[in-house]
């Protein structure tokens, strides 16, 4: 299966001059589910991992379903102000503008073995954002997966001290 045929380009969004990849339609279909969670999980192999840290909100639709599969915990890292309770925050700086993300400051315990997943990789503001919740907490992260990775963006530079593994490159 060509997971690429399942990901729907949309010019111009969220601003002009971006072009957003859209994954609902691969979303939409039942086997491009399975088949891309199969896929992701062969990216980590036998690795050990005791928390999926996903990144709001499209990272958490493969981030629940890995962390069921690795039998391991789930980590909701989103916006301010969308956990209930106390939390760290990381600003970061988006390709198209500024932003923060949080994580429950209980989430995860020193030493624990994180996988991060996301939907896109572009310029790597967001998952190195995302690394320094994680390692601030005290977790190793194991693996950085991604669905598609936006290679001309360069966001693997950003996360040169973990292991970074993707899908699909553009």
């Amino acid at each position: 299966m060509n997971l690429s045929e399942y990901i729907r380009n949309i010019e111009n969004f969220p601003k002009s001059g971006v072009n957003f990849k859209d994954i609902t339609p691969l979303l939409a279909n039942s086997d491009a589910v399975e088949h891309c969670l199969q896929q992701l999980l062969a990216l980590v192999g036998g690795k050990k991992i005791d928390k999926v840290a996903a990144i709001e909100s499209r990272g958490f639709f493969f981030g629940t379903l890995l962390a069921q599969k690795l039998n391991a915990g789930f980590v909701p890292i989103r916006k301010p102000g969308k956990l209930p309770y106390k939390t760290l925050k990381e600003p970061y700086q988006l390709e198209y503008g500024l932003d923060a993300l949080e994580i429950h400051e209980d989430a995860i315990k020193k030493g624990e073995r994180v996988l991060l997943h996301d939907d896109v990789l572009a310029t790597g503001g967001t998952a190195r954002a995302a690394c320094n919740l994680i390692e601030q907490l005290g977790g190793e992260i194991v693996q950085c997966n991604f669905l598609l990775e936006l290679e001309f963006l360069n966001g693997t530079k950003k996360l040169s001290s973990h292991s970074v593994k993707s899908l699909l490159k553009y």
